[in-house]
């Protein structure tokens, strides 16, 4: 006896009746009902493709989008699985601490409300540190995605209209995510370039330092240093033996997957959040582009002359920090 059959509404083909595959009342073949549809990350619900609120890698059904968003303040142990944006293997995961405006659910919603309209880009945890704040976390961006797609005007705008502040706060940082398989394809090649950003970061301290808008002692106390060795090697080698403070180094190698850099004071001038992440674009881009002996000879004039964003440039000028050349700036909030 032959096998029923039906007929796709897409191809128009008959089918074995054990291929059909039902949606939204109609009946499809598997390679028809995959090409048009997928699976919620969240819930597993089926929906048109076209209907997709989150990413090809990531798919979200609006509902769950919705309630995502209204979900208010993250326990501080809460890590969804991450949405990548732009191109890699280089993404920068930002946590930025905000403080003095309330832990208020409903402000993390209104936050995430002007951030999360068509894809969930950011959401927002509590942090023991703070006074009466929140931090808000993004997922793995580029660079040039953090520049020119994510939200961060209007996310920062509503936290001002909210009463927010960042560094003016006094309790507030701004922590930067790179994903380590952005310094090589091996651990090999990882360990080598994260070698040369220690010594980056040990040679030239008192100037990040002075980028940073920390103060020493904040830095002893959230983002301590390994020390200077005249080697990079030695530098990390020191740094894989325990020496430092752990996850409270301004350069926290104990995560898996990222290298995380915690030097920086929190801030809602935008200029000064895009100039930090350009920074950090930068000296990742020294640091696999040199050898170790180039590294060491590099200067800070020499590495500050090479900066060429725009907002980068200015921030320098801002700390004086750019070969002599002071400019007029904005309150830091």
């Amino acid at each position: 006896m032959n096998e029923p059959v039906f007929t796709c509404a897409r191809c128009r083909r008959e089918r074995p009746a054990s291929e059909r595959r039902g949606f939204d009342d109609r009946d499809y073949c598997p390679r028809c009902l995959d090409a048009i549809t997928t699976l919620c990350h969240i819930c597993g619900a089926r929906f048109r493709l076209i209907d997709n609120c989150g990413t090809e890698a990531v798919p979200l059904c609006k509902t769950c989008l919705d309630i995502h968003n209204r979900a208010g303040i993250r326990d501080y142990c809460h890590k969804p699985r991450p949405i990548f944006y732009g191109s890699g293997p280089r993404y920068f995961g930002v946590e930025l601490e905000i403080d003095d405006g309330g832990e208020y659910d409903s402000s993390a919603n209104a936050i995430m409300s002007v951030a999360n309209t068509e894809r969930e880009y950011i959401y927002c945890k509590h942090d023991g540190s703070l006074d009466e704040g929140l931090e808000i976390v993004s997922h793995p961006m580029s660079v040039d995605y953090h520049l020119n797609a994510a939200p961060w005007p209007e996310i920062i705008d509503k936290a001002l209209e909210l009463g927010y502040t960042s560094h003016q706060a006094g309790t507030c940082g701004l922590h930067v995510h790179v994903s380590r398989a952005a310094f090589g394809p091996t651990e090999e090649h990882q360990d080598a370039a994260i070698a040369r950003v220690l010594y980056f970061f040990e040679k030239h301290w008192e100037e990040l330092l002075k980028f940073s808008r920390r103060t020493q002692k904040q830095l002893d106390d959230w983002a301590s240093r390994y020390g200077y060795r005249t080697e990079p090697k030695d530098i990390l080698d020191h740094a894989k033996k325990g020496n430092g403070r752990g996850r409270y180094s301004a350069v926290n190698l104990t995560n898996p997957d990222t290298v995380e850099f915690r030097m920086f004071r929190g801030t809602l001038k935008l200029n000064t959040f895009l100039a930090t992440l350009q920074l950090l674009d930068r000296i990742c881009d020294v640091a696999l582009s040199m050898s170790d002996s180039q590294i060491k000879d590099m200067s800070w004039t020499t590495f500050v002359t090479g900066c060429t964003a725009p907002e980068l440039v200015q921030y320098l000028k801002e700390r004086r920090l750019y070969v002599n050349e002071p400019v007029a700036c904005e309150e830091e909030v």
